[in-house]
């Protein structure tokens, strides 16, 4: 028999997270800009953004699935290696593929910009993430939060007087597009802090396999694919603004239809009508999302249009397992030891573990507490795609073509 991998050292495991995190956030606003760039038409441009919001939800189909086999019959190192064979596959046809679409004056690197705004995000996700276990009042936590306001305004300030900024804040004059960054974020805290909430349901409480927890998020992102030529047309016909309505109203609805499942029920056709209703208003948000930003702007601001859109949605979408995370919970001390457990070994570690006095709260924990925040988390993610829905119907309308393409051209002086 042999002898199970020796564990991926911790600082390794986040450094190679990190990389991977830099990786993805260069491809999303990339590949947007160059469909962006070459799709000025209306119908091109609907084309092309339901195309790319398409091949989101096809990778993010295809992923649990895979990672889910692979945890399944080997170790979750293994999960790694077969992304990276994907992503040297990927990187060789774009760099075979992909044509150039810089600006024709060239742009500088604003470094300022860009790390004042990262250093920004990260002190504001750690004092999110560590506020549960350390304590809100605890000073890292809070000198986390203060250094988020110090960076964020030193941001401001460097983008007023940077030369070629990474950011031109004069885009947040116009309603449409400063909805829809914040849209960006609320909406996807909303679906991310579900799907969060999902897999405690499905993991923790329940105990199910990594393949079993994979299937309910086959079927959201399984949606997308099948309604592309409807996202064409409604992108074309209609424009963001009812797509957007109807997309936070239908997440909210999955939400709280999710919510009313009994906890312990483990059929997958009870969950069937939420995680259809959920796929159904993902594809429609984040197609319409996308276009009512750079709709809205120049053609020549488009990228950047494209790039605040993906930063804004993706730091929506890493507060919503955080927010969520603290909701239910031991006392600070108590879930700290809990998750470190957990993080370690999974649920079935943290139920089976040696933790003293401990122990005998975990059990209750993972059922009563667990369950009871589950049903919370799903009242404030649906709260917040109600909250989407409403800043969607007053700043970017309901009325069918409210934003096009043509009507970009000089919105910013």
């Amino acid at each position: 028999m042999s002898s199970p991998p020796p564990p991926t050292p911790r600082p390794l495991l986040i450094t190679g997270q990190a990389i991977s995190g830099i990786g993805a956030a260069a491809l999303f606003p990339a590949s947007l800009s160059m469909i962006t760039a070459i799709t000025p038409s209306p119908a091109a441009r609907a084309k092309g953004l339901a195309s790319w919001t398409t091949a989101l939800s096809l990778g993010a189909l295809i992923a649990p699935l895979l990672s889910g086999s692979v945890v399944e019959h080997t170790s979750f190192q293994w999960a790694f290696a077969t992304t990276r064979v994907l992503a040297l596959v990927t990187a060789g046809a774009a760099w075979l593929l992909a044509t150039e679409s810089k600006a024709p004056e060239g742009r500088s690197l604003d470094w300022p910009g860009q790390i004042t705004i990262a250093l920004a995000l990260l002190a504001l996700l750690y004092g999110i993430i560590q506020g549960p276990s350390d304590g809100w009042g605890s000073a890292p936590v809070v000198l986390s939060f203060a250094a988020f306001a110090v960076f964020l305004t030193a941001f401001v300030v460097t983008e007023n007087r940077s030369a070629s900024p990474m950011l031109r804040l004069e885009l947040f004059r116009i309603p449409a597009f400063a909805a829809s960054a914040t849209m960006a974020v609320i909406g996807m805290f909303g679906f991310l802090g579900g799907a969060y909430d999902l897999s405690i349901r499905l993991g923790v409480i329940q105990h199910q396999s990594p393949l079993q927890t994979a299937i309910p998020f086959l079927i959201v992102q399984g949606i997308t694919p099948f309604i592309w030529p409807l996202l064409v047309r409604l992108l074309h016909r209609v424009g963001p603004g009812p797509m957007l309505v109807t997309g936070f109203v239908s997440l909210a609805g999955a939400q709280l239809w999710l919510r009313a499942v009994p906890i312990h029920e483990t059929g997958l056709t009870a969950l069937l009508g939420p995680l259809v209703l959920n796929g159904l208003g993902f594809g429609l948000v984040v197609a319409a999302i996308t276009a009512a930003a750079v709709n809205v702007v120049p053609q020549s601001l488009t990228g950047m249009a494209g790039a605040t859109t993906s930063l804004v949605r993706d730091l929506g979408q890493t507060l919503g397992p955080a927010v969520v995370g603290a909701i239910a919970g031991l006392t600070p001390k108590e879930q700290g030891i809990a998750t470190a457990v957990l993080h370690e070994g999974g649920p079935l570690a943290l139920h089976t573990a040696d933790l003293g006095p401990l122990s005998a709260k975990v059990p209750p924990f993972t059922t009563d507490a667990l369950a009871q925040g589950y049903n919370n988390g799903l009242l404030v993610t649906a709260a917040a795609c109600v909250a989407a829905a409403v800043i969607a119907a007053v700043f970017v309308g309901v009325r069918p073509g409210a934003t096009r393409p043509a009507e970009a051209e000089g919105s910013v002086a």
